[in-house]
């Protein structure tokens, strides 16, 4: 990895980055970020099963080894969907998160997949925007899909990447 990826708001430079297959060992790190980023985040457990579920989980880390962002990714015919993708709150806005869903849709090609499916709450509008601005297209909504504040649910809108 040697480009850099530019962004409005800044760059990272990939060189000093390093992109490895999702482990047990990352769990820790993992579960760090998503109870900051997320208003009910997956626990460990939900990581820990996916890993061994064989789904496919990618980990960014900067050189010094911090983490900045993950994904995970279940393989099914032709379709990849996108379980979660997180970045660390302190590196929004530096191109972290359209990196790694350049790695989820590299991963998705070269698995010979045709598209990536991923849901996403509707009041996250910073992740919504990432992935319209990715290429990624509204197909549909499920109702009552996220846990939501006081016990309510939150649906969820369907988006689809064509590969």
């Amino acid at each position: 990895m040697t480009a850099a990826v530019q962004t409005s708001l800044g760059r990272i430079d990939t060189a000093a980055l390093s992109i490895e297959r999702m482990t047990d060992t990352d769990v820790t790190d993992i579960v760090a970020i998503e109870n900051v980023v997320y208003p009910h985040p997956w626990s460990r457990g939900n990581f820990i099963d996916s890993i061994k579920s064989g789904y496919q989980g990618g980990v960014l880390r900067e050189s010094s080894g911090v983490l900045l962002g993950y994904f995970l990714v279940m393989l099914s015919v032709d379709e990849a969907h996108l379980l979660n993708i997180s970045v660390r709150s302190d590196a929004h806005g530096r191109g972290v998160g359209r990196f790694l869903l350049d790695q989820v849709t590299l991963l998705a090609r070269e698995q010979q997949m045709t598209s990536v499916l991923l849901e996403v709450r509707p009041s996250n509008q910073r992740a919504m925007a990432v992935y319209l601005r990715y290429g990624f297209v509204h197909i549909g909504q499920r109702k009552n899909y996220y846990p939501a504040a006081d016990g309510r649910r939150e649906d969820a809108i369907v988006m689809r990447f064509v590969l």
